[in-house]
């Protein structure tokens, strides 16, 4: 039995750009970025799991964390059918030293590329961001 996952992602800008991870549908041969962080724990709030996520991801701590949305992501990974309910946070990096590079480093827990990625890549449709429907969300707040 498939079951919906909770989701909490932090929105981190750097001017136009946002901190993604970079992943891959290898089923659909699709390079892909999504936001940091991940599922929601029992008994844990959507906030407090980005909190712990970003811990386990960069060992970076967050500020000025302020939910701005939910969307519901119904997709398809590696074949398989996925139902998301994704919890939307702006944030801060208490550590500056994150926003002076690019090339952010990478996931503690998977290796996974964590970058700045231009919207304007987004938006021209060089690059792919997920979950569906973030992009105009971030788009209408500006």
């Amino acid at each position: 039995m498939t079951k919906i996952r909770p989701l909490a992602l932090g929105v981190i800008r750097r001017g136009e750009d946002l901190l993604v991870f970079e992943g891959r549908d290898h089923a659909k041969g699709e390079t892909y970025h999504r936001p940091l962080g991940g599922g929601i724990e029992f008994g844990e709030t959507a906030a407090e799991a980005l909190h712990r996520e970003f811990q386990e991801e960069l060992a970076a701590e967050l500020t000025s964390v302020e939910q701005i949305a939910v969307l519901e992501n119904v997709f398809t990974y590696e074949g398989r059918p996925g139902h998301e309910i994704v919890f939307l946070f702006t944030a801060d990096l208490t550590d500056k030293a994150f926003y002076e590079r690019d090339e952010v480093g990478v996931v503690l827990d998977d290796g996974a590329r964590v970058h700045w990625l231009p919207m304007s890549d987004v938006a021209s449709g060089k690059a792919i961001l997920y979950p569906d429907g973030l992009a105009a969300l971030l788009s209408a707040q500006h």
